[in-house]
């Protein structure tokens, strides 16, 4: 079971390890590796607010940080 959802704002970014996967740099400074949205969530730069829950149980290659679940998201300008 994940935790309760949160919202989380930040940019999102491409990383290239083992292929690539698709991460969140938080205004905060944390990062996550997303996981859900669309093709619309994934695109460098894009600035937005996440509503989502972390699932720090999740085991991946990325070692970005923990695991984003995304349930919605929206775009932010500036």
């Amino acid at each position: 079971m994940l935790p309760r959802m949160a919202s989380f704002r930040g940019v999102v970014r491409l990383n290239q390890l083992e292929g690539g996967f698709w991460e969140l740099a938080t205004d905060g400074g944390a990062r996550y590796q997303l996981q859900g949205g669309d093709a619309g969530l994934r695109k460098e730069g894009l600035r937005v607010v996440v509503e989502g829950a972390v699932d720090k149980n999740a085991m991946t290659i990325g070692m970005t940080g923990p695991v984003l679940v995304v349930k919605a998201y929206q775009l932010k300008t500036g």
